[in-house]
């Protein structure tokens, strides 16, 4: 019975900071920080020991600073987190083929049937984070349950180096029983509103209606209602296909010469080539992403006729657009993403398994 699968969410813990830590024992029960440190730095990952203070992914470099006045900051190495996170997914492997990679850093495993032929996905789980810690030098946290979302809400639960199983008798009662925060999907907007409504925990959810949810969340009203009663039927797809590709950089200093904007769109066009041959992909979407020096984002987009992945004609499409409208203001990052991609033709085993994050070149470390 799919109510019944046995799936864990397997979650790496801090892991790009960790593997610095481990790369280099002079980091090791530091506060680290894997980003920018300068003025238009961004944190890409925290330590633990830099979490204490408040530093936290996604915020500015100098934010991460006046937290943590002691705060390391490294380059971010991506070559070297794909190169440890195919020794994870190796592992994985080893207990079943169904492995969906949501990130490097954590992929989903339906174990119902395994190779291993263990009835206990606890015990799996438990075997996995070991031989990741013995095998690579990395500690994991996993979440395990009859679903894909209570098994990623689960695995946040013991972290760092721990798990968190949630039973089928335990299901409505652990889903009742949480903050709304904690629920996977909801964010500080969505929780806010949430809480305007009277919506705090699982159980005040429950209370509500579809009608009344579809009303206040719109189609994500109707995935609340069934979450919080324990349906969610996705499964574990081992081939998910990839929507996009894309690289953007972010400018030490703000830029309005569309001089020195083409050169860094040819950067880009270069770097997106690069992922695209790696990946086998190409797409005929190309949109180019403006982020103004007052923070306001604008995107512009063209369909091609054709699939491409070559830089020069990325670069061309986006020089189109780059002149489609006067710029607002000088701009403090550029980005070229491909997405309409030509995927559902291709062999998905054929294509590696990446990250599914941008990888943001800075300038400013």
């Amino acid at each position: 019975m799919k109510s019944q699968r046995k799936i864990i969410h397997v979650d790496m813990d801090a892991f790009y900071a960790s593997v610095e830590q481990m790369d280099n024992p002079e980091l090791k029960g530091k506060p680290l920080a894997v980003g920018g440190g300068g003025k238009r730095g961004v944190v890409s990952a925290a330590s633990y020991e830099a979490r204490k203070y408040g530093v936290r992914s996604a915020m500015p470099g100098f934010t991460a600073r006046k937290l943590c006045p002691d705060l390391l900051f490294v380059r971010p190495r991506f070559d070297r987190y794909q190169e440890i996170s195919k020794l994870i997914r190796k592992i994985f492997f080893e207990y079943t083929e169904l492995v969906e990679p949501l990130s490097l850093d954590e992929a989903y495993l339906d174990v119902t049937e395994n190779k291993k032929g263990n009835p206990s996905a606890s015990l799996m789980a438990h075997e996995i984070r070991q031989r990741i810690f013995d095998e690579v030098g990395l500690t994991a946290s996993a979440g395990i349950s009859i679903n894909k979302f209570i098994a990623k809400v689960a695995s946040d639960y013991n972290k760092p180096n721990g798990q968190k199983t949630v039973n089928p008798e335990e299901v409505i009662e652990f889903l009742e029983d949480l903050d709304v925060k904690k629920f996977y999907g909801v964010g500080k907007v969505t929780r806010a509103k949430m809480y305007q409504l009277g919506i705090y925990t699982g159980k005040d959810l429950k209370t509500k209606s579809e009608e009344f949810l579809t009303q206040h969340f719109g189609k994500s009203g109707g995935h609340y209602y069934k979450i919080v009663r324990g349906i969610h039927l996705s499964e574990v797809k081992p081939n998910r296909e990839r929507k996009s590709l894309a690289a953007e950089r972010t400018f030490s200093e703000n830029i309005s010469s569309e001089i020195y904007m083409l050169e860094r769109l040819e950067n880009i066009a270069e770097e997106l080539q690069k992922r695209l041959k790696r990946s086998e992909v190409a797409g005929r979407t190309v949109t180019l992403k403006i982020k103004y020096s007052d923070f306001t984002l604008q995107t512009r987009s063209k369909t091609l006729p054709y699939f491409v992945s070559d830089a020069d004609i990325l670069l061309e499409t986006s020089k189109e657009l780059l002149y489609q409208s006067e710029m607002k203001n000088s701009v403090r990052l550029l980005g070229i993403s491909l997405s309409n991609l030509n995927t559902a033709k291709k062999d998905q085993k054929k294509i590696e398994k990446q990250e599914v994050e941008i990888i943001q070149l800075r300038f400013d470390f």
